[in-house]
């Protein structure tokens, strides 16, 4: 049974000019907000919001934007990529952080791992040997500073829940 031809495939690239799918991403050609020109936003398969936003080349008569096309495309395939990178690579630095501070029998690494519920939200403060076997782990709040001095108190506390 053959498809009406204005029905097609879902995940089928488009390569139209003011619209690029293909690969997870979907490149949409928008009026800028902020002034008479042209932006590009970025979006990812699946997401509501874009990845990415950013300005548009006016096409040759200076009123329209310039067509999209496959360099332009992936150019902004892998630049959006790296913005999620990043932006992932932000939350995990935000979430956990590590110390390695001195203990009675070596160094003691001490971590602390935020879990942002949202109902909930609290953090683990864990120590772990120089062989990575778990010494110690308490739940404290999501606020809590992990640092240097502040792990070596809950060591030398011998691991008693900081206030």
């Amino acid at each position: 049974m053959n498809e009406a031809p204005d029905q097609h495939d879902e995940d089928a690239p488009v390569q139209e000019a003011r619209l690029w799918k293909d690969n997870g991403w979907t490149a949409r050609v928008i009026k800028n907000e902020d002034d008479e020109g042209w932006a590009v936003a970025m979006y990812k398969d699946g997401e509501a919001e874009p990845a990415l936003v950013g300005p548009w080349t006016m096409g040759r008569d200076k009123k329209n934007p310039k067509p999209l096309d496959v360099n332009a495309f992936n150019t902004l395939v892998k630049t959006a990529h790296e913005v999620l990178r990043r932006h992932e690579q932000q939350l995990h630095a935000q979430l956990h952080k590590s110390t390695v501070v001195s203990g009675a029998d070596g160094e003691v690494k001490v971590t602390l791992d935020i879990v942002p519920d949202e109902d909930n939200p609290y953090a683990l403060l864990t120590a772990f040997d120089e062989m990575g076997e778990r010494l110690a782990q308490v739940r404290v709040q999501p606020g809590f500073k992990l640092s240097p001095s502040s792990a070596q108190a809950w060591v030398e506390n011998d691991f008693r829940a900081p206030r």
